[in-house]
């Protein structure tokens, strides 16, 4: 059996817009952010055509991710409550940092933030997850769906890297590099890792 996954990321959120860091705290999606679970839907379409009911979705529970999937099912018209969610998927917890500026989190924990990077520094406040926690979970998480033949998986940026980076055999700083756009959308299936993007696309 060769398992085929599309790996989607929720829409933007109005924390999205802001700046301000998520973790498993939510905000709403922002209008764009509902367009972009649209135009990912359509694709979406394209791709599967009249194969779209033999594939199981699976979302992270949490408010963002399950607020596209039902606006993703909306536009497949797939029955939402076929739909399975796994907390494993869930977004890295970064515990109080969550609501926060980037500013913020730099000004009050100075010296947590020593010797991170754009891409790592969420894994460094006091009551959050760390990288191996995450990857732990997500580890388990593909294990327990490796004998699924097809899925739909809606997830987060951080989520979505490492399943990606487990997928490929990645070493962390690549993992954690690797692109979240909105816009995109990931197929994984032999091993290898497709993108697709609506944004030169015209519908």
């Amino acid at each position: 059996m060769t398992q085929e996954m599309y790996l989607i990321r929720h829409g933007e959120t109005e924390f999205n817009v802001e700046g301000k860091f998520q973790g498993q705290s939510d905000s709403p999606l922002t209008a764009e952010g509902k367009d972009q679970i649209y135009h990912v839907a359509r694709m979406l379409k394209i791709e599967l055509g009249d194969d779209l009911h033999n594939w199981e979705i699976i979302s992270s529970p949490l408010g963002r991710a399950m607020d596209s999937t039902k606006l993703l099912c909306e536009a497949l018209a797939y029955d939402v409550n076929k739909v399975k969610t796994d907390v494993r998927l869930a977004e890295v917890s970064v515990g109080n940092w969550a609501g926060l500026y980037i500013e913020d989190i730099k000004a009050q924990w100075p010296r947590l933030l020593e010797g991170t990077n754009h891409y790592n520094w969420y894994f460094n406040s006091l009551d959050g997850e760390r990288y191996e926690d995450v990857k732990g979970r997500i580890e388990e998480w593909m294990e327990s769906v490796k004998d699924k033949e097809k899925l739909i998986v809606v997830a987060h940026g951080v989520t979505s890297r490492i399943i990606r980076g487990l997928y490929q055999n990645l070493e962390k700083e690549v993992t954690l590099s690797q692109e979240v756009a909105h816009e995109t959308f990931f197929k994984l299936t032999d091993g290898d890792v497709k993108r697709y993007t609506y944004e030169y696309e015209e519908f």
